[in-house]
């Protein structure tokens, strides 16, 4: 058996208003929850038992997936009472685990979007006789990440957080957010309280004298922490270049649900996602962006790089850009919205009541 642990529990501020009434797990990218390409590629990576940590709107999770089999997985559920990090996360659903002490538990990020080679992770770390493997990823600025240097072997070195100087950069490879545990390295964890893995985890057990490898993988990778990267996410998801098995379609410029609608002279380009019951109006030109459950596009507005949540209404001829609507939003007609806007849940926005913003 292969199991994995899933976070999922984090509060996706950095989203709102997407997350307002959704965990950012299940905000769909390419027209399904993201958490189902995680779970889809963990399948198809020979995954057959995950347990996910839950916490923000616990309670969506279990209905949507139930017990997995769907996905042809077995899925259990452990919803922290009060926030515990991503150490305290791992710590707390290891009850739920079926393996063995010296087998391997992988464990992943519910935000990172990867083309990574799992099974080349799992292997490489068998291979090296690690306590603890590491996906590792290379970026062009690394200053927004944690560091990790490796040795000629890959053997983690050393954990460097957020360098802010030329002299603290000493490498490109950042933590990207997935691991292979050896299972009874999950049982050191203090139990109960919040413990952060990249701060307290890793560097403790580097300190203890533990074998730390990291793998390289400079595949597709990105945070969806950010409406921004999210959109992109979810283009790429629609245009093949980032993948996964659970995209519901055929990868190319637009991706439209079986029960949206689209004017036959509407343009969608650059993975445009319109989801399950959305509108797309005459003359309606839409690149790059997703449009939720139900939202409403009308005639001749302009949508780029955007997202729209479930049941909002954009009116018609105006321009988006870089904008966030949220769930139930309604922007009349002969708005100009640009990069950075984000219109709150349930907010109506009179006909030309704004021509144009900046970031925010």
């Amino acid at each position: 058996m292969t199991e994995a642990i899933l976070l999922v529990g984090g509060k996706g501020t950095r989203l709102r208003p997407l997350t307002v009434n959704t965990p950012k797990p299940m905000v769909p990218a390419a027209g399904v929850p993201f958490l189902t390409h995680q779970l889809a590629r963990a399948k198809a990576a020979g995954v057959d038992h995950v347990v996910l940590a839950t916490s923000y709107l616990a309670e969506v999770f279990e209905p949507h997936f139930g017990d997995g089999s769907s996905l042809g997985l077995s899925l259990e559920y452990v919803t922290e009472e009060e926030p515990l990090g991503t150490g305290g996360a791992i710590r707390n659903v290891a009850s739920r685990l079926r393996s063995g002490p010296d087998d391997p538990v992988l464990v992943f990020n519910g935000d990172i979007l990867t083309g990574l080679d799992i099974r080349a992770l799992v292997a490489a770390h068998g291979e090296s006789g690690a306590d603890v493997s590491l996906h590792l990823t290379r970026v062009e600025d690394p200053r927004a990440f944690g560091l990790v240097p490796t040795d000629e072997t890959g053997r983690v070195t050393a954990f460097l957080e957020k360098p802010q100087t030329p002299e603290e950069i000493v490498t490109d490879q950042i933590n990207a957010g997935a691991y292979v545990f050896r299972r009874s390295v999950i049982d050191t964890i203090p139990k109960g309280r919040p413990v952060s893995v990249e701060r307290e985890t890793f560097p403790e057990l580097l300190a203890a004298g533990a074998h730390l490898q990291g793998l390289v993988d400079s595949t597709y990778w990105l945070d969806l922490g950010t409406p921004q990267a999210f959109v992109r996410g979810s283009a790429d998801l629609v245009l093949g270049r980032a993948p996964s098995p659970a995209v519901p379609g055929r990868c190319g410029d637009r991706l439209v649900l079986p029960t949206a609608r689209v004017a036959p002279d509407a343009k969608l380009t650059g993975g445009t996602v319109v989801g399950a019951g959305a509108s797309v109006g005459e003359g309606a030109r839409i690149t790059g962006s997703t449009l939720h459950e139900g939202a409403v596009v009308e005639a001749g507005a302009v949508v780029t790089d955007s997202l729209i949540g479930a049941g909002a209404h954009i009116g018609a001829r105006t321009v988006l850009t870089g904008a966030v609507i949220g769930d139930g939003a309604h922007v009349g007609p002969d708005n100009e919205l640009q990069t950075g806007i984000r219109i709150w849940c349930d907010t109506t926005l009179p006909a030309r009541a704004i021509r144009f913003s900046s970031d925010q």
